[in-house]
């Protein structure tokens, strides 16, 4: 019986993480990490694990004492179709409410996915944290591509599992994929230590 459990990354999950994001910087869209910046900033990280393997990691970064950020959201391309994403999600707007923060963003090309959760795709000066500690800095500076998008936050909130695609495309029929991994059963994570209140270039 296949399993996927979800927990708080730890020092050692590092490596694995930075394989993930290294194997999908083109095609996921994401920007590059250390991997001394992984390690020191690895209990930020939610991962999922299948059969002894990382498979997917978020990191939960905050921005300011009311604003925390979705950063380096990944799945292994063999394990995708499986609701992993949203779960990794979830579990950060968890760990984000327990911290007393209000807002959970996230800065994506692939703003659909995120809209299926329940976000909302904001003007990027919506997000004024995000513009001031890493935007205004960056070289690709309002013309990135990027969507900002936007969930409040508040004690028992969930993130909802994603919505047939129907919703966002304006009711054109679009074929689910096909989970690789199937009869998922997915185990709680604990709820996220005190981290640093710094956050980092994704």
């Amino acid at each position: 019986m296949n399993m996927v459990t979800f927990r708080q990354a730890a020092t050692s999950d590092a490596p694995a993480i930075d394989e993930l994001i290294s194997g999908n910087l083109e095609v996921g869209h994401l920007l590059p990490r250390t991997i001394d910046d992984i390690v020191e900033h690895a209990p930020r990280f939610v991962v999922a694990e299948w059969e002894g393997r990382v498979i997917a990691c978020a990191e939960l970064a905050p921005l300011s004492k009311t604003v925390a950020e979705v950063r380096s959201l990944v799945v292994d391309h063999q394990a995708r179709g499986n609701q992993i994403g949203p779960r990794l999600v979830s579990e950060l707007a968890s760990g984000a409410v327990a911290r007393g923060f209000a807002t959970l963003c996230a800065f994506t090309h692939q703003p659909s996915h995120f809209v299926k959760m329940g976000f909302t795709i904001v003007p990027h000066m919506w997000v004024p944290e995000k513009i001031s500690h890493d935007c205004a800095s960056c070289p690709l500076f309002r013309r990135c591509g990027q969507y900002a998008v936007t969930l409040p936050l508040r004690a028992g909130a969930q993130i909802r599992p994603e919505q047939p695609a129907a919703v966002i495309y304006g009711g054109r029929s679009v074929a689910p994929r096909r989970p690789t991994i199937e009869r998922l059963h997915l185990d709680p994570v604990p709820v996220f230590a005190d981290a640093d209140e710094h956050a980092v270039p994704a």
